[in-house]
Formats: structure tokens, sequence, C-alpha cells
């Protein structure tokens, strides 16, 4: 209220720091007591009631810590309190935000950028428009792993709200069945292995990679990849124990101890596709393997059941002929003029096959008559995509006679418990 007996109430903030600022070596100052201060500073309460004429300050430096008035205030002092007729005003708090980052689309970083290098006790989160929280700093690895499942478990129910929503605009067979973000591993500029964020979406026939998510129909179109589901390949390539997933002292020092690890990440798949070439990603979190391995497993089941049957043009000792795969008949070989049928063979007469890695494949049957093995060899101008089609084929017939075998082939389920 005063410095050195000189009245300050209705100076300015400039004012009055020139004047301590000129008050010499010793300055008195003269205060008044503020009442409602002890429940926020958490003082000691039974202080002595301040002055009835000094009972409110018309500004406070609570306003400054998120603290309002909870009603109406004016540059005058109000009544004394001791008036029954003037309800003095209560102070309350709220929360300011810092920074808001919305969780639809959003994705965690728990690795240094581009690298292996696991953040330790912390992690990073990214919108769907690259804003970023920073790096969140935790205590202890417990505690970054309890934000990590929160956060997670929120942004997979907000996935799974907009897939919903997103499906009504589609078709029965053009369903999005999974989404989600991966790191995938490029080679950088100077040949190391780096990973970089990539958006993965099942959707219908095709498996889609994007560098940012689909947020409109014309984007569909500027994918980076698009693959048949029929003719790619899902294959788990590293995954820790379960143990493991979220102490990140034992991660750290499990991969010190293999040279293997260098420029690979605990939660790995890898997508093969055709003319033998492949995507490898990394997830985030061990819950997020499984996911990823049960979706494509469905769909590429769901696919098969809905095309029914592949055929592809490829050569037979200098002959074209055609080389159909079907979901109920099996293997078709026909003529490409006459579409007369050269031979046929079920699935279950499929008892081997070995090819040279890039055209030519041999195909070992069993003639259910003579009980004799018969070769076909044949040769394609993509051999991993046919290859990748019969596994498919093979795969969701065994799955419909037995709906329990997907289940029971699954690497992820041996190591990582999902609930």
């Amino acid at each position: 209220m005063q410095v050195n007996g000189i009245n300050v109430e209705n100076a300015t903030h400039e004012e009055v720091v020139h004047l301590l600022r000129n008050a010499g070596d010793e300055v008195t100052i003269t205060v008044y007591y503020f009442k409602e201060a002890p429940s926020f500073l958490k003082l000691p309460l039974g202080s002595p009631d301040p002055p009835s004429d000094h009972s409110s300050g018309t500004s406070s430096p609570l306003f400054d810590s998120g603290l309002h008035l909870n009603g109406t205030t004016s540059n005058t002092a109000p009544s004394s309190p001791s008036s029954p007729t003037i309800q003095e005003p209560k102070y309350e708090k709220r929360w300011i935000d810092e920074l808001s980052v919305p969780l639809l689309l959003a994705r965690i970083s728990r690795f240094k950028a581009s690298t292996v290098k696991l953040r330790p006790n912390s992690f990073e989160l990214l919108a769907q428009d690259g804003v970023s929280s920073g790096t969140l700093q935790f205590n202890s690895a417990h505690d970054s792993a309890d934000w990590l499942r929160a956060i997670s478990t929120n942004i997979s129910d907000l996935t799974l709200q907009n897939m919903k929503m997103v499906n009504k605009c589609y078709s029965p067979s053009d369903q999005i069945l999974h989404m989600g973000w991966a790191s995938e591993k490029v080679q950088g500029s100077d040949g190391s292995h780096i990973y970089k964020f990539k958006f993965l979406v099942l959707k219908g026939s095709t498996f889609y990679i994007f560098k940012t998510p689909p947020v409109s129909t014309l984007d569909w179109a500027r994918a980076e990849k698009m693959y048949n589901l029929c003719e790619v390949l899902f294959k788990v390539s590293k995954v820790w124990p379960a143990d493991e997933i979220w102490i990140q002292e034992n991660l750290y020092l499990n991969l010190n101890q293999s040279e293997d690890f260098e420029d690979q990440r605990p939660y790995c798949f890898s997508v093969l596709v055709g003319h033998g070439k492949s995507h490898y990603f990394s997830t985030e979190l061990g819950s997020d393997l499984p996911v990823w391995e049960r979706s494509f497993q469905k769909a590429i089941f769901m696919e098969v059941q809905r095309v029914g049957s592949k055929t592809y043009v490829c050569n037979s000792q200098g002959d074209v002929v055609c080389f159909t795969v079907d979901f109920v008949s099996g293997f078709t070989c026909f003529d490409s003029k006459s579409k007369n049928i050269i031979w046929r063979f079920k699935f279950s007469q499929l008892k081997g096959s070995s090819d040279d890695g890039k055209t030519r494949v041999k195909l070992l049957f069993q003639n259910c008559d003579t009980k004799q093995i018969e070769m076909k060899e044949l040769e394609f101008q993509d051999l991993t995509g046919v290859l990748h089609c019969i596994h498919s084929f093979i795969a969701a017939k065994v799955a419909s006679m037995d709906p329990t075998f997907i289940n029971s082939q699954s690497v992820t389920r041996k190591y990582i418990y999902n609930t």
C-alpha cells in the first residue's frame, strides 16, 4: 500500500518498480492481508483479519496463475466484508492450457527421431497435422507406461470411432478394417537405415501406405503404395516377451546383448509384396503387433472369400497358359486360347513346391488315382505375387475349415498378452 510512506495504491507497476529501485539500502513497505490467500498458498489458517478499509484490492497476483474471480468486480474497492448486503467475491482455480494436442489419428514416438534408441522414461506425442507435445519426461518407467497405455487407448478408441463413421460412405466390400501408424525402415541419404512414420490402412481389397492419414476421398489415390491383399504376405519379424514391453531398462539390456539389433526395433513385422520386394515396419507398443497380425489375417481371408479366384497368365513348356487359384476347386491350368483344362488339383493334393526365386516354380501334386507325385512347372512374370496368392488361398481355406487355426499359428500371441 505504501513504499517509505508514499501511497502507491493508484500507482502503475512501472512507477512502483522505479520507486523501489530508488528507495536506498533499506525500504519500508506497507501491505495488507488478503484473506482468501491461505487456501491457495497453503498457509496456516487463523491469521488476523485485514483492516476493514483494505478488505480487497482491484487486482491480485493470483490472476496471473490461473485464479479468477467467480463473480463481477469493479475498479473501486468493495464495501467492507462486514456488510450483510454485499457478498464478498470468491476465487476459483481454472486449468490454463499450455498446449493442446488432438488425439484423433495422433501418434506416439518412444524412440529418438529416426533411430532405434528409446527415450528413457519418456515419449513424444504428435498430432495428425504434426503438432508435437515435445518430449514428455516422467519420473519412472511405470509412470511413463501408465500414460502410454492411457493415451494409446484413447487414440485407438478415436480411430475406431472414425473408422465406423467413414465406413458408412463405403460399400460392404470396400470397408476399412484397420488403420494406424507404424514406422517403416528405409535407407537414409548416407546409406544407413532410418525409420519414418507411415500411416497404414487395410481397406477392401487393398493395403495402403500413406505419409499422412487420408482425410478426403481424393486422398486415397495419393497413397505412396497400394497392394492387392491377396498378393501380400504378413510376417512377424521380431517380438519381445510381454514382461519387457514397458520395462525400458530390460529392453536396453537385451538390445546391448546382441549385435543383430543395431538397426532394428523390438516390435517389427514385414509385408512381403510382389517382385520380391518387402516393407519392414516397427510398432511403438508391443500390444500393437498382434493387432496388426490379426487384422492382416482377417483382411486377406475376407478378400479371398470375396474374389473367390485369381487367374494369372504364365508359360508351361513354351506354351502360354492360364493358372487359376480357386477357393472352392483348388488349382486349375487351362489353355489361354481354347480354354480347355490341361490339369486340375485340389488344395489337399499339393504336397510341395520349389522355385528359383525369379520366375519359375515347380508344384508337386499327388494323383488321387495312382498316388504318384506329379510335377507341374510354370513360369510367371511376377512369381512372388503368385506364391503369396497361393499362400493366401490355402490359409483362408484352412481357416474356413478350422477357425482356431489362425490363433494357434499367431506368433505374437505366444509372447505378448493382449487384452
